[in-house]
């Protein structure tokens, strides 16, 4: 086990009962639930958001491609290990890791949702359930709380609770409720953030700029659009100077992939030295790229790229996922997978990468229980 790898993005998928159970009674008729369409198949219900959530993508691991659908999708028929911890620990040994840093799912699309009020009670409702969740396996189901952001005194009792439940992080809506994430309005929060070590993770399609809609060209063409969300949050926390007032502050883009990060940095770099005056950016004590290198953390699957990006980014902050049970995911095949893209790194390289990492980030040693 202690070679194994751990993936620092999965999820989980949300039960019928989810929200139904754990949500506050005020808001329990209004509660996301899954429902039955004869157009879409099962299908999961928010009050507020346009189109339902259907659930042939969520659970789409270790399915050929010629087979992805959207709809049409029963929930029995999903895996099993998305919502019972025992059927997870077989889905990780099947993967041959030895656990996982999870996120939601429908609670991904909620990130999205316009009332702050309604997001908060089900973000709380979720973090419940996903607490007992974890703890069916502390040592290998690693939890991160959501918070809605509707004012930074609500986010910093979301941190402060989040910590107590023994979650490892809190994962952030890519838009928060007042402004935007480089106001000095936030400051309390992260330095909240930065003493109780709980890092911030902006997952893809969480902001209102990720959709899956083409702007133009073939529909396809958007896919390549929903990493752009999390750039923009990085590029709001550089530019912004968050991370020159709060040098702990830990965050982490997770599912963007991270190939595209050392000519990242170098653009950052290039604005700064040769546009910051008339694009009006403050004075920074170091360079955009030694902040992102230092303060930022990037998950990704099979992004080949990202291996062949250790010499010119930092390989401390990359962190490899599997994204089971996801469309995206590597599962069952990560381990074949992981051989053939890793076969040039060092056998230290491959450690932090696959592993020491996330231990490091989210301090699992002490939780990580040799099998």
């Amino acid at each position: 086990m202690s070679d194994k790898p751990i993936s620092a993005d999965s999820h989980v998928t949300e039960p019928p009962n989810c929200y139904l159970d754990h949500i506050e009674p005020r808001f329990r008729e209004r509660a996301p639930h899954l429902a039955h369409s004869p157009q879409h198949g099962d299908i999961f219900v928010i009050e507020g958001l346009e189109q339902p959530i259907p659930m042939g993508l969520v659970a789409a691991a270790g399915k050929d491609p010629r087979s992805l659908r959207m709809s049409g999708a029963k929930f029995e028929e999903l895996h099993r290990g998305g919502w019972d911890p025992a059927a997870r620990l077989a889905d990780q040994d099947r993967d041959g890791i030895a656990a996982e840093v999870l996120y939601p799912t429908v609670g991904m699309m909620l990130c999205n949702h316009p009332d702050f009020d309604y997001k908060q009670a089900c973000f709380d409702a979720y973090n419940r359930w996903l607490q007992e969740y974890c703890a069916a396996a502390p040592d290998r189901l690693f939890g991160h709380a959501q918070t809605s952001m509707r004012s930074v005194e609500d986010g910093i009792a979301d941190l402060e609770r989040a910590k107590a439940m023994g979650f490892i992080g809190v994962m952030m809506p890519g838009d928060p409720k007042l402004e935007d994430y480089d106001h000095p309005i936030y400051d309390p929060f992260y330095e909240a953030a930065a003493a109780l070590d709980m890092p911030l993770s902006f997952h893809i399609l969480t902001s209102k700029a990720d959709r899956l809609t083409a702007r133009r060209g073939p529909r396809i063409n958007s896919f390549q659009a929903v990493i752009r969300g999390c750039q923009d949050i990085i590029g709001t926390f550089i530019f912004g100077r968050v991370f020159e007032r709060h040098p702990r502050l830990k965050l982490v883009c997770v599912e963007a992939d991270a190939g595209w990060a050392p000519h990242f940095m170098y653009r950052m770099d290039h604005a700064y030295k040769r546009h910051r005056y008339w694009l009006k950016c403050e004075e920074m004590q170091r360079l955009p790229s030694e902040y992102f290198a230092e303060n930022v953390y990037l998950t990704f699957q099979d992004d080949w790229t990202a291996f062949d990006a250790v010499k010119r980014c930092n390989p401390r902050r990359l962190m490899w996922a599997n994204d089971f049970p996801h469309s995206d995911s590597t599962w069952p095949w990560s381990q074949e997978m992981l051989a053939e893209h890793t076969a040039s790194l060092s056998a230290e390289q491959k450690r932090w990468i696959l592993r020491d990492n996330v231990v490091a980030l989210y301090h699992l040693e002490e939780r990580l229980r040799p099998q």
